[in-house]
């Protein structure tokens, strides 16, 4: 069983998206896994055994608890009947009680369709009667939460992930042949340019002013938070203008 589950399309999306806050909520003693759609096969860089390779040293340096691959065929995702009985599967043998995606309206269309269906998935994986064949026993609904990459989109809340910042780089650096190699003969990628990690920690560097810290990861939900304490929720101090 996991608690939080991270569902991304290629090797190294859960790291630009969500590493700072997998390494927060293992270091409050949650169990954290990664699921990634597919294996990064259309990639310009790199090979599918290599990012596999960088996937596991990532996940080390993030303590996952697991980091699984469904294998569906990079830039062909959709939410279909089989792929969503493939991941409706594996939430129903992981149990997770939250689930970390991409946001809806993201311009990759694998992206896109994985946040799809992943909503779609959270809610089959709950229906007694779908897929019943397995005899995999149904689970409760996770909530879902999407990361934030366009900056139309208003985060819901923002994770201070200060203290794992660095750390959250060091696994981003682990999928190395995605990224800034003066050595490399390869194309270039939208990932590849000497800046790329910087502006990433930018963004993070962004998020945080927002809630008044040095780096922030930005989540939204779709669906109601049910607050158990709004005072504690809202006069917790943000250090705005210190």
């Amino acid at each position: 069983m996991i608690d939080i589950l991270a569902v991304f399309a290629h090797p190294d999306d859960l790291e630009l998206s969500v590493g700072g806050t997998m390494l927060k909520l293992k270091s409050f003693g949650h169990k954290t896994g990664a699921l990634e759609i597919t294996r990064g096969e259309m990639g310009t860089r790199g090979t599918v055994e290599g990012r596999a390779i960088e996937a596991e040293a990532a996940a080390k340096i993030l303590m996952l608890d697991l980091r699984e691959n469904l294998g569906l065929p990079d830039g062909h995702v959709f939410a279909d009947d089989d792929s969503r009985r493939e991941l409706v599967r594996a939430f129903r043998r992981l149990k997770p009680k939250v689930v970390f995606t991409h946001q809806t309206g993201d311009s990759h269309p694998d992206h896109e369709h994985i946040a799809q269906m992943v909503r779609e998935c959270t809610r089959l994986a709950a229906m007694k009667n779908y897929d019943f064949e397995t005899g995999e026993e149904k689970i409760a609904p996770p909530i879902v939460g999407h990361t934030v990459f366009s900056r139309l989109v208003s985060p819901t809340f923002v994770v201070d992930v200060t203290e794992f910042h660095q750390r959250k780089m060091d696994a981003l650096r682990a999928h190395a042949s995605q990224f800034f190699d003066p050595n490399s003969t390869a194309p270039e990628t939208m990932l590849t340019g000497k800046r790329f990690l910087d502006d990433v920690a930018s963004r993070s560097r962004y998020f945080g002013t927002l809630i008044g810290v040095e780096y922030g990861e930005p989540f939204y939900v779709r669906e109601a938070l049910n607050v158990d304490d709004p005072f504690a929720l809202l006069t917790r101090p943000m250090n705005l203008y210190s």
